[in-house]
């Protein structure tokens, strides 16, 4: 049996591992705890095989984010995480699994992100992420084996930013634009398993789960209006709207925009 402890109790992607891990009670024993305030500090890790360490900030908007909550991203993405991997380290557990985020590479001019492409975050957000992702391999040993993931946007039941919007968009728009793109994805349920499966095989080094298909947005925007019963009329007469409104706004530029893992990155021997 493994004993597994997710640092980010009430966290999307937490809530939803330790509920994929306690599918097989007799493999797994799961517990979920807060790391806000210092109360985490006296938690005893030494009893863990695996650390998943999820708790963070994210979906930054950088034109309304102040000075100090600026420096809240560092302490809480950057500081906090490489303590309580630290803190992992020097209690003796064996494994630990940090969410970094494909946020990274935000900054790269680069559409097709590949292996040799060199993480360049485009603000704080990815900074901060970066930051800690950069640290936490530092501290790799024999006994201590680190896996960092840096998955795509992940989407599924309950998920919160871009992708519950467009699917709103999908239902209320009654026309969009024809703007092709392509862009990595990654289903709740399939990270879960690839956490499940780092833990069986006892897996160290840098990770870029994503679903097999590439997302579109038109495409995701044509299923969920289908899906809802609703006719929306996808045209290439809005396209010059999307151009000039990509200058000014930056959530058009994030939603057409081509950005997406070569596919071989993310194939593994399971």
């Amino acid at each position: 049996m493994k004993n597994v402890l997710i640092t980010g109790k009430s966290s999307y992607v937490g809530t939803h591992v330790k509920e994929w891990l306690e599918r097989q009670p007799k493999q797994y024993q799961v517990d979920a705890i807060s790391v806000r305030g210092e109360e985490w500090k006296t938690y005893a890790f030494s009893k863990y095989d695996v650390v998943f360490h999820v708790a963070g900030i994210a979906h930054a908007d950088v034109g309304k984010v102040s000075e100090e909550q600026k420096q809240m991203y560092y302490k809480v993405n950057t500081d906090l995480s490489i303590q309580v991997a630290e803190k992992a380290k020097k209690e003796g557990v064996s494994q630990f699994i940090f969410m970094s985020s494909m946020i990274v590479y935000s900054g790269c001019e680069e559409k097709l992100i590949t292996k040799d492409t060199t993480p360049k975050p485009l603000n704080f957000y990815g900074d901060s992420k970066w930051q800690a992702d950069q640290k936490i391999r530092t501290l790799e040993s024999d006994s201590f084996k680190v896996v960092v993931i840096r998955p795509p946007m992940i989407y599924g039941k309950g998920s919160k930013g871009n992708y519950p919007l467009l699917a709103k968009l999908a239902t209320k728009l009654p026309a969009f634009p024809i703007v092709r793109n392509q862009r990595s994805m990654l289903y709740i349920d399939n990270l879960a398993e690839f956490v499940k499966q780092a833990v069986i095989r006892e897996l160290s080094g840098t990770f870029y789960p994503q679903n097999r298909e590439l997302a579109d947005t038109v495409e995701i925007i044509r299923f969920f209006a289908k899906a809802a019963g609703h006719r929306i009329w996808i045209t290439s007469l809005l396209n010059p709207f999307v151009w000039l409104g990509s200058f000014v706004l930056q959530p058009i530029n994030k939603m057409f925009a081509t950005y997406y893992y070569a596919p071989e990155m993310s194939k593994m021997d399971f």
